[in-house]
């Protein structure tokens, strides 16, 4: 990694309106619609820090808890965590607003892996990304655990290997 940036230089806010075409029978905005949104925002956040081509690694749960209705409006807030090698591990937040009911609440949130790539499509590296507030400096903290947990559960990595989860759950210590 050659170059630092600051997590607040890949923050990308993107707002849609619910219309019929984005719902289902029941008038709810459809749930890969807003993956599809999640996805863009969040690989342009990628992009942002990197300046590459990026691409999507993984997606961490999303949960459907709490529909979005035809006429809401939807934002998007995502950006960087921290940046590995090549891969960059971006928060992204789903905000939903009723405008005429004066109702807007979190609705959706996730983690999203994309690696930098050139123009062969090879990995390559991206910069270090420095937190500054205490929210992205938590963000960070937690950002190798979910990354050691993600390649434990894609059979990249050896459980024995991976020192930030053993911490957790290691109960000789306490």
């Amino acid at each position: 990694m050659a170059k630092k940036k600051y997590v607040k230089e890949s923050r990308v806010t993107m707002t849609e309106l619910v219309l019929p075409n984005d719902t289902n029978t029941l008038n709810n905005l459809m749930g890969g619609r807003l993956m599809h949104w999640m996805d863009i925002a969040s690989a342009i956040a990628a992009q942002k820090h990197s300046n590459r081509i990026v691409v999507t690694a993984s997606v961490d749960n999303i949960s459907f808890g709490r529909p979005i209705q035809l006429g809401d409006v939807v934002t998007l807030e995502a950006s960087i965590t921290r940046a590995f090698n090549s891969s960059m591990e971006v928060h992204i937040s789903v905000r939903s607003e009723n405008i005429p009911g004066g109702k807007s609440e979190v609705t959706h949130s996730a983690f999203f892996t994309f690696v930098a790539v050139d123009q062969g499509g090879r990995p390559i590296d991206v910069p270090e990304a420095i937190p500054e507030t205490e929210e992205e400096k938590e963000l960070y903290a937690g950002a190798l655990r979910r990354r050691q947990l993600r390649l434990i559960l894609a059979k990249r990595m050896d459980p024995n290997e991976a020192t930030e989860l053993k911490s957790l759950f290691d109960l000789t210590n306490g």
